[in-house]
């Protein structure tokens, strides 16, 4: 099964608000919402994906909760970025002295872009839509991204004004200076 996109925009412009609704009243599907305002729905992932997702958000949800700075996020989250556009990447970090300056509500999409996201790659996925999410998530401000392709073993990585860089087989990732001290064991993963 394929992702399916709905061009809604003739017809209607869904607020964030609206767009929550809809999320609420069908939560058995995923939906994401681009900048222009189609509606993204995703399918199920396979319960390979499922299994190295939730090793994923484990990891870095462990990691979080050691560092204390942070609040860490799984796939069912979902963040409106400056552009509008409503994304909910496959993991994601936000530092919570960011979160704490805007003072959200908790039961609400976060009204902000990550600092650090994953998206792993799942057998419904094209890879050149997920590169352009990643490029996506960087202009709109998020710092450090990993594009995560199993099937290939390969990983991109992505950060603000650098180029993408391209890994094959490896067994770690770094968080850099913007996850200080993590790294990720892709064992399992990838």
């Amino acid at each position: 099964m394929n992702t399916i996109a709905l061009d809604l925009h003739s017809v209607i412009d869904l607020t964030d608000e609206q767009f929550f609704q809809l999320c609420q009243q069908n939560r058995d599907l995923k939906f994401e919402r681009t900048a222009t305002g189609k509606i993204i729905i995703m399918p199920p992932t396979g319960w390979g994906t499922g299994n190295r997702n939730i090793k994923l958000s484990t990891r870095l949800e462990l990691w979080a909760k050691r560092d204390n700075i942070s609040i860490a996020f799984d796939s069912s989250t979902g963040f409106i970025l400056p552009n509008k556009a409503i994304r909910s990447p496959d993991a994601a970090w936000v530092r919570r002295d960011r979160i704490e300056a805007i003072n959200p509500n908790p039961d609400k999409f976060l009204p902000l872009a990550p600092d650090f996201v994953v998206e792993l790659m799942s057998a419904s996925d094209l890879l050149e839509d997920l590169q352009a999410k990643m490029r996506e998530y960087i202009e709109n401000g998020v710092r450090l991204g990993w594009l995560i392709d199993p099937k290939q073993q390969y990983v991109e990585i992505y950060r603000q004004g650098r180029e993408v860089e391209a890994l094959l087989s490896p067994t770690t990732l770094s968080g850099e200076d913007i996850l200080p001290a993590f790294v990720l064991d892709l064992q399992g993963i990838l």
